[in-house]
């Protein structure tokens, strides 16, 4: 069976992701959870680094669901992979940004 972001995982995971985006004084401003992937759209200080700060919510979100959620450890070899799309607003087009989820649903 495979295991997914769904559920008290996925739940969980939204709520990690914002509480270090407050502490980072960001706001959320979209967020979608799929079953693989996650969809943020964020707004944060232009002076912070969107590398380090997708960094964050990663290794936080990961450590932190890994603990809580121990089926995690034992049926994946990481939460996240390295990858990630960032782009700020403005400076991509909507029919980007719909061709980039259609190709992460596999469409």
């Amino acid at each position: 069976m495979l295991l997914g972001l769904t559920g008290k995982i996925e739940t969980r995971l939204k709520e990690l992701i914002r509480q270090k985006a407050k502490e980072k004084e960001c706001k959320v401003l979209a967020l979608e959870v799929m079953p693989d992937h996650v969809h943020l759209f964020i707004l944060a200080n232009p002076q912070l680094s969107p590398n380090l700060l997708i960094g964050q919510i990663k290794g936080f979100s990961s450590r932190t669901l890994r603990e809580e959620f121990p089926e995690l450890r034992s049926r994946l070899p990481t939460l996240w992979t390295r990858s990630y799309f960032v782009s700020t607003h403005g400076h991509i087009s909507d029919k980007s940004i719909e061709k980039y989820i259609a190709d992460q649903k596999g469409i």
